[in-house]
This record gives C-alpha cells, sequence and structure tokens, in this order.
C-alpha cells in the first residue's frame, strides 16, 4: 500500500507521515529532503539555483540516501551527512527554485518511483499523490492556514536552534508557496481523489485518526 501526503510548506506533512509511518508499520519516504539534500549540495558547491544543467548534473553524480532512523530519516548526498543542514534557512530560501527544474525532477522522481516499487510506505511532498505515485492506494493533500503553518515552522526552527521572526517565516511560507504552486514542472495541486485535511485546529494525534479512518475504509473496500 502507497499513501500519499502532499501539501504546502509548514503543512505539517513530515510530521504526520511519519507518526502514520510508525503506527502502521510502514516505511517513510521524506521526498522533500531529497530536494533540500541537493539544494545544500548546490550551496556548498557553489552551484547557482537557477543553473538547471548544473543541478540535474549534480542530482545525477551525488544521489541522495534516506536511511530510517527513529526520528525520522538520516540524509545523505554524495555520502555526505546533511541530515541537519537540510532544515537551516538557507536551504529553505532556494529548495523551490532548485526543485522547480525538469532535469533535476526527472532525476528525483526516477529514484522516488523506484524506492516506492515494493513494500508499503507512507510519502510525502509536494507532487506525490499526483505525479510521483499517482496510482496511491490513500491521498491525503494536508493543509492548514497560513498563519499557523508559520507558527508551526517558527517553533520547528526553534527546537533546532534557530531564531525567526515569524513575519518573516509567514513571508517565506508565502513565496515558497507561490513557487510551489506556479512551476511549470510538477506543480502543487490537490491530487485527484485526494482527502483534503485542514489541521489548523487539529491535534498531531486527530490528524494520525482520520487518516487512518480513511486507511481502513480503503482496506475494506478492497477486501
Amino acid at each position: 500500500m502507497i499513501i500519499s501526503i502532499d501539501g504546502p510548506a509548514g503543512a505539517g506533512k513530515s510530521t504526520v507521515a511519519r507518526a502514520l509511518a510508525r503506527s502502521l508499520g510502514m516505511g517513510y519516504l521524506d521526498t522533500g529532503a531529497m530536494y533540500r539534500a541537493l539544494a545544500e549540495a548546490a550551496l556548498v558547491e557553489g552551484v547557482d539555483p537557477s543553473d538547471a544543467a548544473g543541478l540535474a548534473t549534480l542530482a545525477r553524480e551525488r544521489p541522495v540516501t534516506l536511511t530510517p532512523t527513529p526520528q525520522g530519516s538520516e540524509v545523505t548526498i554524495g555520502g555526505v551527512d546533511v541530515t541537519e543542514a537540510i532544515r537551516r534557512p538557507r536551504v529553505s530560501r532556494v529548495v523551490s527554485e532548485v526543485s522547480s527544474h525538469r532535469g533535476v525532477r526527472d532525476v528525483m522522481i526516477e529514484a522516488q518511483r523506484r524506492a516506492l516499487a515494493e513494500g508499503d510506505w507512507v510519502a510525502e511532498g509536494r507532487d506525490v499523490g499526483s505525479n510521483v505515485a499517482p496510482h496511491a492506494d490513500v491521498k491525503v493533500f494536508l493543509t492548514a492556514s497560513d498563519g499557523e503553518r508559520a507558527r508551526r515552522r517558527r517553533a520547528d526552527l526553534a527546537s533546532r536552534g534557530i531564531r525567526q521572526d515569524e513575519g518573516d517565516v509567514l513571508s517565506e511560507l508565502r513565496r515558497r508557496d507561490a513557487l510551489d504552486r506556479g512551476r511549470d514542472a510538477d506543480p502543487l495541486l490537490i491530487p485527484d481523489e485526494a482527502v483534503v485535511i485542514d489541521s489548523s485546529e487539529m491535534a498531531l494525534d486527530e490528524v494520525i485518526a482520520c487518516i487512518a479512518d480513511v486507511v481502513r475504509s480503503v482496506e475494506s473496500a478492497g477486501g
């Protein structure tokens, strides 16, 4: 079974997907971490976020590896551990542009589809249900209000020792929303047949219970 969870930045996809995968005993695939890893490598190597050809070459030459951990995934690119580095604001500022290029997405999506070809997965990102795994058994589009997304992102950054003004976080989220929805290659959208969940006023366990109910109904219909 494949469960896809898509949605905008700061909606809580990673937290929900990790917890859901753990509760269901399924694998967890954070597609966004793969693009963030490439963005971090590009910053280190001096490859401009607008350099489509250079980024595609870097993506081919430096494969991303996600290794399951109790906290989610250890992320490496070209053998370099970037698990913490990819969550820094400097990566958030460029990852939407880095991930907008067709050549980059072709490399990443091929790797993501290989991973999802076997076993049971909860996969999250911007285009999992709409493009990477359009035949996912359960599709969820997770969203929240702009203010709540900014609050959550700021709290997540603070937990990592990074302090940012909430207004700046909100502006960055809205900028990323515009880039993700407006890109030509696999834009952020609500996948066909997706269940839309607005988690603005929901606790984590409520969101997980809601998705688990959908999973059970799909399993019952298939069985």
